[in-house]
């Protein structure tokens, strides 16, 4: 795929992907809300998918974080050091994205992996995109979860703890979309499959699959993952797939 592909969702939802991550735009009027906001060196591409909606990077009203990976977190920095843009995470990620803490793969880990397709090519690519420099963003704030934010497209924060400590999804209701972060994915570079799945062990920080449970009854029937296409379909099928993936998966 291309540097970056814009994908309308709905007339307000868009799924931004990067070559190896996906963030969110959610518009109101001229105002926007990000979820998540890709590697540090993605900050000119995600930039350049807020202009290709018609908007302007200092229209983003709020950056709402699924979970502190550097692969969602990356650009945090630039928005809120260039715009003001503040940022939002639930409360048991805030140290995460801190960096108070880390739930993240480690080089070792990926080194270990390296054997199996797609890793070592994946890894060369992501350490060029910044994977390995600090990201530590103090100034994130904590959210409720379970209610709408008052930010452009009210995402709801679903609590989807697995693959973090405090991994969230954001439900839209309005476009019956949800914005699942890593929690649910559709694709991966080292992933052999597209369609519902979970990522790789080595992704996971606790019981991955605890983290779809949230996701099962939601009334929603559009998923905008972290890594992967758009999937449609009801989201309570798309849990179903992801779980029967994960039991064959070797790895």
């Amino acid at each position: 795929m291309s540097e970056l592909e814009v994908v309308t969702v709905g007339s307000d939802v868009f799924l931004c992907r990067g070559r190896d991550a996906n963030w969110v735009i959610l518009r109101e009027g001229t105002d926007l809300t990000l979820v998540d906001a890709g590697y540090p060196a993605y900050a000119p591409i995600v930039e350049e998918s807020v202009r290709r909606i018609g908007g302007r990077p200092e229209d983003v009203r709020g950056i709402v974080v699924t979970h502190g990976h550097v692969d969602h977190i990356g650009g945090l920095a630039h928005f809120h050091g260039r715009y003001g843009t503040p940022v939002f995470a639930h409360p048991m990620e805030v140290p995460h994205v801190r960096r108070e803490r880390l739930e993240q793969a480690t080089p070792v880990q990926v080194a270990r992996n390296a054997h199996r397709s797609g890793v070592l090519t994946w890894s060369l690519r992501i350490t060029r995109a910044g994977a390995l420099r600090d990201v530590a963003f103090a100034d994130v704030q904590p959210l409720t979860p379970g209610s709408p934010l008052d930010l452009p497209g009210r995402p709801v924060p679903v609590a989807t703890a697995g693959h973090t400590s405090g991994h969230t999804a954001y439900l839209v209701p309005s476009a019956g979309a949800v914005a699942t972060g890593d929690g649910l994915c559709t694709g991966h570079a080292t992933s052999p499959t597209v369609g519902p799945q979970l990522l790789p062990r080595m992704f996971q920080h606790g019981d991955d699959a605890a983290g779809l449970t949230p996701l099962e009854d939601l009334d929603a029937d559009v998923v905008l993952p972290g890594h992967g296409p758009v999937h449609r379909g009801p989201i309570g099928e798309a849990v179903r797939a992801a779980r029967e993936s994960a039991a064959a998966r070797k790895w």
